[in-house]
């Protein structure tokens, strides 16, 4: 870490160069993008300016003006405004110091290593809380006990830069996360949610759940964990059920890391809910079994444990969780989805002929949610090692797993969205019937009809919703 490199690359940086060069005024570069530029990281694109010598709406729009971007503002209350350039991905956000100066700014800010400020028109550095030497350490320290309890989201935070960096968290500041735990759920839950999804898309997100629930923070959030937790090991499982959430996570990650680049390409893609598809599906590989507990039973001849149906439990069951988290509703289909299908897979390479047919009728019905739930089934299959599982057996499974996704991947530029044979309105029309429930059925069988090559045509189509609605 060389801080005259640091300020080198944050006086090269052409939006803050530009900014500088035309404007007179007092301007800092704080938080997560100068922890980044000394981490080494490239390509920062978005930047927390603090202007500590004129209005910060005033300054923003003229800054706005000068580079024609598109202003918005982002918190009046906080006098928090955001500045989008043309490219739509560098933006910068703008404020004035909290207290009127950068040092009492700097001092109510929530860990060390986020309160590093650096004066974007001469270069130095502004680090009363030593953040330097916490980024040289490794270590997240915070700043003072009241500024948690002042806005307690601060507590979620420690765990997300713990997924994002993998520094180490002091016994100190664990110690203020367990004191002020029960504080968790106060902060409005949107912003729960942006920090939940910023952690899981971080490489170290089973650990930062671990330390979660040291805590006591874990089970506030999803009190699914106390469920979890009375689930013991068995004949297929080596980890109590807890664990083996936990371990599934880890395992998605492992998988991401050592895939080929398209399916890294498709998992880094932000399809809905402004996070990565790894993120949601890290987050859905925890949740995957929460239905176990609903559906659990031992069989007295056998004593083995059983979970029937847990998959449709589980897809019923997440659905409360996120919502009052205020997850969207492509966030919830998508964890559904994954949740219901998680065995999905590995029913399919387990079919007694694994032809180029059953891996089509895989991908029609999972579309392009395909990869997501291959890499969910392989991570479940490595986190359950129970004595009945032999390494011949998840060898094999991981090897049709693997065959099954690259038969998806070599069909993607072939492969065309099954066509629309009939709408609803035309069933309706041709069957005399009204809107109800035998006309979503009639639906869904015959797109399960296209999925299995059975219907073709809109002639072969009318045959079946015929022989449907009788």
């Amino acid at each position: 870490m060389n801080i005259h490199s640091v300020k080198d690359k944050i006086q090269n940086d052409e939006v803050l160069n530009n900014i500088s060069s035309f404007f007179d005024n007092e301007i800092y570069l704080v938080g997560g993008a100068v922890r980044d530029i000394l981490l080494g990281k490239e390509n920062i694109t978005d930047r927390d300016l603090i202007v500590a010598d004129e209005d910060a709406k005033v300054f923003a729009q003229k800054v706005a003006e000068f580079l024609g971007a598109k202003f918005i503002p982002l918190d009046e209350a906080n006098k928090i405004y955001r500045v989008v350039l043309a490219d739509k991905i560098n933006y910068l956000d703008i404020t004035n110091p909290i207290g009127g100066s950068i040092e009492k700014d700097i001092l109510r800010r929530d860990l060390r290593v986020n309160a590093i400020a650096v004066n974007i028109k001469t270069g130095n550095f502004y680090d009363p809380t030593n953040g330097l030497g916490d980024i040289k350490n490794k270590v997240l320290n915070g700043i003072s006990e009241d500024n948690f309890t002042d806005d307690p989201l601060r507590l979620l935070r420690i765990f997300r830069f713990y997924s994002i960096l993998g520094f180490e968290i002091s016994d100190e500041l664990m110690n203020i996360a367990k004191k002020y735990c029960d504080l968790i759920l106060k902060p409005a839950p949107e912003r729960v949610e942006y920090e939940l999804m910023k952690l899981f898309d971080g490489k170290n997100a089973h650990n930062s759940l671990l330390k979660m629930d040291e805590c006591g923070i874990l089970e506030r959030i999803f009190p699914f964990v106390s469920e979890l937790k009375q689930i013991p090991p068995n004949a297929h499982h080596h980890l109590d059920l807890f664990h083996h959430s936990i371990e599934t996570v880890r395992q998605i990650q492992a998988i991401y890391e050592k895939s080929a680049p398209e399916v890294k390409e498709h998992l880094e893609k932000i399809d809905f809910g402004g996070f990565s598809r790894i993120a949601h599906l890290k987050l859905a590989g925890f949740m995957h079994d929460i239905g176990k507990f609903s559906c659990w039973f031992i069989e007295e001849d056998t004593g083995r444990h059983r979970f029937y149906k847990h998959e449709n439990e589980g897809e019923t069951l997440c659905v409360p969780v996120l919502r009052k988290l205020k997850f969207s509703n492509k966030q919830i289909d998508y964890i559904k989805k994954i949740i219901k299908n998680h065995m999905y897979a590995t029913a399919v390479v387990c079919s007694p002929e694994l032809t180029p047919k059953v891996m089509m009728r895989y991908i029609r019905k999972m579309e392009d949610d395909s990869l997501d739930a291959i890499i969910i089934a392989k991570a479940d299959r490595l986190s359950a090692q129970g004595p009945e599982i032999t390494a011949d057996m998840i060898e094999e499974n991981l090897k049709l797993l693997s065959e099954l996704e690259n038969f998806y991947i070599d069909s993607l530029e072939t492969i065309e969205p099954l066509p629309k044979l009939l709408d609803g309105n035309e069933i309706m029309k041709i069957l005399k019937i009204p809107p109800s429930p035998l006309l979503g059925k009639i639906l869904s069988d015959l797109h399960e009809a296209q999925i299995n090559g059975d219907v073709n045509t809109k002639e072969e189509a009318i045959e079946f919703i015929k022989k449907e609605g009788k």
